[in-house]
């Protein structure tokens, strides 16, 4: 017994665990560029560092797209280096890490490590190199990958010690996150597999006291199908914890699965995690979990202020001066309660935030094209690309990016470009059903527009949910678009990319085809990027900055205070109010529900015949029986 107690405090030969120390880690995940709150990560790693030794600092990745400071990602890589500046031992990547693609990425990974700066270990395990480079398409652009990735000294895994603690770390990129990443340029093997080969490889070469995943995969509370991390915990032994991101999950409390402890912190800084073990019973075990609100609080650590400051200068220099702004000019000044963004687009409606961005684009367009301006019919703004809402108060140049921060165009400028695209009457009615019937199960999807107007009921059948589907013309006047008449779209680049992927996501129940003006097929939305007399791509933020520039008397229009009936609830059961203007999906399942009623009643006519033939053999036995028994 005296030595089963005296075991946790000696270090073994098998494990390397001292049971000394309680190991403290500090995680962060989905920062998004959101550096202004680095100051204070700063203040809280110095603390908790003080009070305990054995403390770590991980991030669960895409620390980068969702601020202006995006904008110098390639030529300053700022996330990487503040992430280097305030403590963090190690990070992995994240979708939004390839929104330059691959050669931006692979640019950002050379500038940080020519700065010669203190930078987090990046380790991610699961990219396939050979699948990777045996496209001929991707070769070239994978090779020059993983020639930075090398450079910058990425691992699948590592193993850290501090404070008498050694952990081992490694970082997994999920399926959904390669889904979310369509210009990457890279293949990425199984991440469960993948997972289950590190950990093995770690117990078998290392003396760790815990091995942790810092997973860009998430969590999903809805369907326990779609929720990766735990499925990871549940699938692979061995893995102590998972900081959990790509989902944006804010856990008040862990998620435990089996002996895998889940921790999520919520998405851009709002929050730093921090959860504690203490040895146990043979291992550690969790002791402590809680999130630490970044708020005012916290004093700013003058050292990272300063930091932060130099970057914001050089946003100033290489960005917002293209486009005539500073990080914080003011464009107008706001009186109207927008939607907060971590509720945007939950709910299914109208919103006003998106009846102004889609607005936007309308307007920018107008002003880029000039006396050469089409009509545009329809402008459409997804939630998934809209990032961030306005307070009350002054909107700067920086609020407009950061409402719309992601990708870059066919100029590798940080931005979305707005496309030109044509869709048939026809096309434009299947948008607003998929909004209403297909964005209640992917909730990016929500689709906001500046043109159409329609209604909707929740309660008709699914796929005929949208009717009265109509476009505005000019005169204030509501028309029903012709279904095979062609009308001007125009969205941001992603968006459109996306919808030109519903009909083989759909497998051709939903088809949505983006075409020319000619009515041809688009190819390469590249093609179709709109642009300023000045020969630039019209970035989505640059159009809604201009738009709230123009406003009259320097003020958010009172208009958008209120929704305007673009989307219209019609909450009813009324018959009449579910079967007005059926579109051909009500046929379709109609149709298909009359078909599987008649095949019901076809096998209920079998079935009783079936019983009537057996019953009536049944009674002729019984007679022929009792005939036999009177002889």
């Amino acid at each position: 017994m005296a030595l089963m107690i005296a075991v946790p405090s000696v270090v073994t030969a098998d494990t390397g665990i001292t049971g000394k120390q309680t190991i403290s880690i500090i995680f962060s995940h989905d920062m998004h560029s959101h550096l202004e709150k680095f100051a204070k990560i700063g203040t809280v790693v110095k603390e908790k560092k003080k009070q305990n030794k054995a403390t770590f600092v991980l991030d669960g990745g895409d620390f980068s797209m969702g601020t202006p400071y995006q904008t110098i990602y390639k030529s300053q890589a700022s996330e990487l280096r503040m992430m280097g500046a305030v403590g963090f031992d190690a990070t992995t990547l994240g979708n939004h890490e390839f929104d330059y693609r691959s050669k931006g990425l692979a640019q950002m990974l050379n500038r940080a490590k020519k700065s010669k700066d203190k930078l987090p270990q990046l380790v991610i395990a699961n990219i396939d190199w050979q699948k990777t480079l045996g496209d001929s398409d991707l070769k070239e652009d994978g090779e020059n990958l993983r020639t930075a990735l090398e450079n910058y000294g990425y691992q699948d895994y590592t193993v850290i010690e501090r404070g008498g603690s050694k952990i081992a770390v490694f970082g997994i990129f999920g399926k959904e996150s390669a889904s979310y990443a369509p210009e990457s340029g890279t293949y990425f093997k199984d991440p469960v597999e993948t997972a289950r080969q590190v950990v093995e490889n770690i117990k078998a070469h290392e003396k760790v006291d815990m091995i942790v995943c810092i997973s860009h995969s998430g969590t999903n509370e809805d369907d326990p199908d779609k929720s990766e991390d735990e499925i990871l915990a549940k699938e692979v032994d061995g893995i102590d914890l998972i900081i959990s991101g790509h989902s944006h999950t804010e856990l008040a409390q862990p998620i435990i699965v089996n002996d895998t402890v889940i921790a999520s912190a919520g998405q851009y800084n709002d929050n730093l995690g921090n959860v504690t073990f203490q040895y146990k019973d043979g291992k550690y075990q969790l002791d402590k979990y809680k999130l630490i609100p970044l708020d005012k609080k916290i004093k700013d650590d003058k050292s990272i202020l300063a930091l932060e400051d130099e970057f914001k200068d050089l946003v100033d220099e290489e960005y917002f001066s293209k486009f005539g702004y500073r990080w914080n000019s003011v464009l107008t000044n706001n009186d109207v309660t927008f939607t907060g963004i971590d509720i945007f687009g939950s709910e299914q409606g109208e919103d006003t935030l998106g009846n102004l961005i889609a607005d936007s684009y309308i307007y920018g367009v107008k002003q880029a094209e000039g006396s050469d301006y089409e009509k545009v019919e329809v402008a459409v703004a997804p939630a998934g690309v809209i990032r961030g809402s306005f307070d009350k108060g002054k909107i700067t140049a920086a609020d407009a990016f950061n409402a719309l921060s992601l990708g870059t165009g066919k100029d590798g400028i940080a931005g979305y470009p707005l496309v030109s695209v044509y869709l048939t009457g026809a096309e434009l009615k299947l948008a607003a059903e998929i909004d209403i019937s297909v964005s209640n199960l992917m909730q990016p999807a929500r689709l906001y527009f500046s043109g159409l107007y329609y209604e909707y009921n929740p309660h008709r059948l699914i796929l005929n949910r949208a009717y009265d589907v109509m476009l505005r013309s000019d005169d204030g006047s509501y028309i029903e678009p012709e279904d095979d008449k062609l009308y001007r779209v125009v969205a941001d680049l992603y968006s459109a990319q996306m919808l030109g992927t519903v009909n083989s996501m759909s497998y051709g129940l939903l088809s949505v085809t983006p075409k020319d003006k000619d009515g041809n097929e688009i190819k390469n939305y590249e093609d179709y990027i709109i642009y300023n007399k000045n020969g630039s791509e019209l970035k989505e933020w640059y159009a809604l900055a201009s738009y709230m520039d123009y406003f009259s008397d320097d003020q958010v229009p009172e208009k958008y205070s209120a929704t305007e009936g673009r989307k219209k609830l019609n909450d009813s059961w009324n018959p009449i109010h579910l079967l007005k203007n059926p579109n051909k999906f009500f046929w379709i399942i109609t149709a298909a529900a009359a078909l599987v009623l008649s095949l019901l009643a076809l096998i209920v006519i079998l079935v009783v015949r079936l019983v009537r033939r057996i019953r009536y053999g049944k009674g002729t036995i019984r007679r022929k029986d009792m005939m036999f028994s009177r002889r």
